[in-house]
């Protein structure tokens, strides 16, 4: 199926949908660091550096589903839940001005876990009215990543919308499965790191981590309420602000000392393939889009199950 993707980022949904054989027609982002990124793992998708209400979607070619991990700070529990009441929120309707354009088979959206809940669940009704008075048909999911297959705790609201009745009634969500990996089969603790990223004894912060760190097979970092650690070997939420706060990104004991593991180790831990690199942009962007992405071997399960009943 032909897919248009909005608030592409670096293209995590875009990477998952083509993985599942679907193919990316054209693309949309605005912040400029997450373009290049893009431009330079996807240089053959059309991608439309520009703000979403300025974009013309009469022009661009029809696709069969349109996907979008639309701005989640007005929603998250993290974040001051403004909602629609917050410019960033009212970009939803952006989408909607999308498919009244395209008027795709299928919508995906992505979002955070507490879209369903906010104002007391009227956010998710007017997202399920906006969808239903355009006759798709909806199904959601609120999962963490954890429960399936990732070993990563991250959970997301999934909205898959369908125009036929028949389709959506067939689809089912990926089964919930056991993840086959802990993070330490993701992140290489014999890796040739640059020095740079390994806390220096004696220094505050390297005192704090070392007597928090009672295992050396979990994760940690420093939060508002001191040092969070992970457990059973899996890892906690991912953040964008580690880009706007250096000691928030995460640390681990690795066989040459204690460090902050690499912007590209955070890719790892969200499931993009090896081949994914980033283009020469600040540090600071490179984890704060890491933070911003999903998880693509989730999405993939969801947009293969989308692929079993819309061709």
């Amino acid at each position: 199926m032909k897919v248009g993707s909005l608030f592409a980022g670096i293209g995590g949904i875009d990477i998952a949908f083509a993985q599942a054989k679907h193919k990316i027609i054209w693309a949309n982002e605005f912040d400029k660091d997450a373009c290049k990124t893009y431009r330079h793992n996807s240089p053959d998708v059309p991608l439309i550096e520009e703000d979403i209400r300025k974009v013309e979607f009469d022009s661009l070619e029809n696709v069969d589903i349109i996907t979008a991990g639309f701005p989640c700070q007005p929603f998250s529990v993290c974040g001051k839940k403004e909602g629609f009441d917050d410019d960033r929120g009212n970009l939803f309707f952006e989408i909607m001005r999308a498919v009244d354009s395209k008027k795709p088979k299928v919508i995906f959206l992505e979002n955070v876990a507490n879209l369903t809940e906010h104002d007391n669940g009227r956010t998710f009704n007017v997202i399920h009215n906006e969808l239903s008075e355009r006759g798709y048909y909806i199904r959601y999911l609120v999962a963490d990543a954890v429960d399936y297959g990732f070993p990563q705790h991250r959970t997301r609201t999934y909205i898959v919308a369908f125009k036929s009745k028949v389709k959506s009634g067939k689809f089912k969500f990926p089964e919930k499965c056991e993840s086959e990996k802990s993070l330490f089969d993701i992140i290489d603790r014999e890796a040739d790191i640059p020095e740079e990223y390994y806390l220096q004894p004696g220094s505050r912060d390297y005192e704090k981590i070392k007597k928090a760190m009672t295992d050396k097979n979990q994760i940690y970092r420093f939060s508002d309420f001191g040092v969070q650690a992970g457990k059973d070997g899996i890892s906690f939420t991912l953040k964008a602000n580690m880009g706007t706060w250096y000691n928030r990104v995460p640390i681990i004991r690795d066989d040459y000392g204690i460090r902050r593991i690499t912007s590209e180790e955070c890719l790892a831990l969200m499931g993009f393939p090896k081949e994914f690199t980033f283009p020469d942009i600040p540090e600071k962007s490179k984890y704060k889009q890491a933070g911003n992405t999903v998880i693509v071997p989730v999405i993939r399960r969801i947009a293969k199950q989308i692929k079993s009943v819309i061709t």
